[in-house]
């Protein structure tokens, strides 16, 4: 049966096909039949409606006999049998029900076995049609998993590296699935996958068409989060070929849009690798400079613009650039084998205070629609970095932006939306509360520096921040509590409970009317005397509970008032709390220089000292606040044996391993409690205190003790 040349005959050609299929009186003829469907399918496009009826006649066993069978035809190629089944398969393939069905699935092993056998001149055919299976799979909703889980991503690798027929086909798929499954790909194929990253990046150094910038859109996609690159030797080769390529790039004359892309790719290896990919010598600190200074010359370009159209066109590049930025902020800061010289730093943060101006603009003119676009959170996130470390620069321009900044991030908590993230790069982390929605994560350093100052601090109360924060922190704390309890790295929920603690210091002891006024305190306060129990047995939240002990005893100073720290139950469990944690940051060890004892940090708080240091002694004044305001608060501390234990703490230990500040810190205390509560001091006078008080220069607290 001769084939039709165009579509209508093709069609009716295969209808007879299938007349001739089922009016078949034996094997013989039916199998003769299906080969001319077969040959007519690969003759052409077959019309949905038909390839329906091929399908409902012969289903999936006829493709997958003809794939299992070993003996062509007399005189036919090898591959005979098999290239026609892949042929009806691909055919079926182009609807999207039968792609996705668990036979076309169950034929992912053969897919791959036939992309990683040797091409011959006349069998390209099969390679085509195992492509276009492959990616009609991948457009289903099960599709891409199956391909991993199958095996799909090695064979692929191998075939783009090899070269073979069809590899550009094989880079495509690699794409699409890296897009939806990256994670998942390089845990299971990360040698395959490298393999690809190596061939790219050699292609990338060694071109210099434009092939060269095209790599560029590629690249990014073959450069994991996780596992870091620089942990492998094959790795690392790549990151040095991707930065020597880039340098070449970069320092050459460019148009905006072989720039751009490259821009994008230096932002993705630093999303992947933070500075390590760039060299610590003198080209790799000027290369660094460099791209800081590009990127900040992009964005004063994109966003002193005023054409939002043209501002619009410019957003992937400019989010790549605040990563950049960003960058360039923690080199400037990096004291410890930095990367640039004392002067490249200086300019590099003159550079970067212009373009944060250009921020700064950029965000005044958005207007209420606008407020859900990505572009605007990454936007206000690189204005909450530099605001967090760079406090003295733009201060007048970031004041006037603080009740956008207030507005905004309110808007975004209260509604909890979650905007789109942008395409590679992406500024947002989708780890704990590094959602979209949380603009404040990003804020709160700047905000906290901002408290301490009069002026910045009067128009955050005037905007409502604090009630924001009260209510974001009650929000992160039942994020906290539903976390597992063993020991993890600090997450950015802990940080920002630590930081928003600092914001409620400074306003506690600048604005304490506005603690006493303000509702949202009060909701505060009862959650800080819940917490600190909970929190206090876990030891490696160590500097958040320093900060609730603190801050809550300093609040408790100001709201004595109130009906909750009127000796109830959890406003004495906080006080136990409190008074553990202060208590049991010293301890007696031998001293390596002598004989005696020496007071010391105990070892639980030895790693966590630096950041809890200032926070204790703050914590111990606090205390000494407290006790003349809350008459029931000395029973507390006898309860819990403080005074004994600090007593015989003091007795044992050399006077001289006791500095000046600590031995204040304790007199503070209980100079307090003996005025306060005759039980208190006879318990000090039972236990030498008269002696210790004058060894340890305590005149304060002797003077008490002597009193009838």
């Amino acid at each position: 049966m001769a084939m039709a040349a165009d579509g209508g005959d093709r069609n009716s050609t295969l209808k007879r096909c299938l007349d001739v299929l089922r009016d078949a009186r034996n094997d013989s003829e039916q199998f003769a039949a299906l080969l001319l469907v077969t040959k007519a399918v690969r003759a052409g496009e077959v019309e949905a409606k038909t390839r329906r009826q091929i399908f409902d006649a012969i289903g999936f066993t006829f493709p997958s006999r003809l794939l299992a069978s070993r003996q062509p035809p007399a005189g036919c190629p090898e591959h005979t049998f098999r290239a026609l089944g892949l042929t009806l398969l691909a055919s079926f393939c182009t609807d999207p029900d039968l792609a996705g069905h668990s036979q076309i699935l169950n034929k992912i092993p053969t897919f791959n076995e036939v992309l990683l056998s040797p091409c011959a001149p006349d069998s390209t055919s099969m390679v085509d049609d195992v492509y276009q299976c492959l990616n009609a799979i991948a457009a289903t909703a099960r599709g891409p998993g199956e391909l991993v889980t199958k095996g799909t991503v090695p064979a692929l690798c191998q075939a783009y590296v090899s070269c073979s027929y069809g590899s550009e086909h094989a880079l495509e798929l690699l794409l699409g699935l890296l897009a939806v499954a990256e994670a998942k790909c390089w845990q299971r194929d990360a040698p395959h996958l490298l393999a690809v990253l190596s061939k790219l990046s050699s292609d990338f150094l060694q071109r210099e068409d434009m092939t060269k910038f095209e790599l560029c859109e590629v690249l990014p996609r073959f450069i994991p989060l996780s596992p870091p690159l620089t942990q492998d030797s094959q790795g690392s080769e790549c990151l040095h070929r991707l930065y020597k390529g880039l340098a070449a790039i970069l320092g050459s004359k460019l148009s905006q849009a072989q720039r751009d892309p490259a821009l994008k790719l230096a932002a993705c290896l630093v999303q992947a690798c933070g500075s390590e990919w760039i060299p610590a010598e003198s080209a790799g600190s000027k290369f660094l400079a460099l791209l800081v200074n590009l990127a900040c010359v992009e964005v004063r370009l994109s966003l002193e613009e005023p054409d939002p159209v043209e501002v619009e066109g410019k957003k992937q590049v400019v989010t790549a650039c605040y990563v950049l930025m960003e960058m360039g902020i923690q080199e400037c800061l990096r004291e410890e084998k930095p990367l640039l010289e004392e002067v490249q730093k200086m300019q590099l943060m003159r550079i970067m205070e212009e373009a944060f101006g250009a921020v700064i603009f950029y965000l005044k003119q958005v207007k209420q629609e606008q407020l859900q676009d990505p572009f605007i959170f990454a936007s206000v996130r690189i204005l909450g970095a530099w605001m967090a470390e760079e406090t003295s620069s733009l201060k007048q321009e970031i004041c006037e932006l603080l009740p956008f900044l207030v507005r905004y991030a309110k808007k975004l908590f209260k509604e909890g939306s979650s905007a789109p993230s942008l395409a590679q790069p992406e500024l947002v982390s989708t780890e704990g509360s590094g959602l979209p929605q949380d603009a404040l994560r990003f804020l709160l350093p700047g905000f906290c520096h901002l408290t301490a100052e009069d002026r910045p601090r009067d128009i955050l109360i005037q905007e409502g921040a604090p009630a924001l924060l009260c209510e974001y922190f009650l929000q992160q704390w039942e994020v906290l509590s539903s976390q597992p309890t063993s020991p993890a790295p600090l997450t950015s929920t802990e940080m920002s409970l630590q930081t928003a603690c600092g914001i409620f210091l400074n306003l506690v002891v600048t604005a304490p009317d506005l603690i006493r006024r303000d509702k949202s305190f009060s909701s505060l306060m009862d959650l800080l005397l819940k917490s600190l129990p909970l929190l206090l047995p876990q030891k490696d939240h160590l500097v958040l509970a320093a900060n609730i002990t603190t801050l809550g005893l300093l609040m408790a100073r100001v709201l004595t008032a109130s009906t909750a720290l009127q000796g109830t139950q959890p406003a004495r469990e906080f006080f136990r709390a409190a008074i553990h944690f202060l208590s049991d940051a010293h301890t007696a060890q031998a001293d390596p220089g002598g004989d005696s004892l020496a007071m010391t940090v105990s070892p639980a708080y030895l790693s966590a000292w630096d950041d809890v240091q200032e926070l204790w002694f703050l914590g111990m004044q606090a205390l000494a606040g407290c006790v003349p305001l809350l008459p029931w608060l000395p029973q507390a501390v006898l309860q819990v044996r403080w005074l004994e234990d600090l007593s015989q703490l003091l007795r044992c230990v050399a006077p001289a391993s006791v500095d000046f500040e600590l031995v204040a810190a304790f007199q503070g205390v209980l100079v307090e409690l003996a005025r306060a509560s005759k039980l208190c001091r006879d318990v000090i006078l039972s236990h030498q205190g008269r002696e210790w008080a004058n060894l340890y220069g305590m005149a304060a607290l002797e003077q008490c003790l002597s009193e009838p």
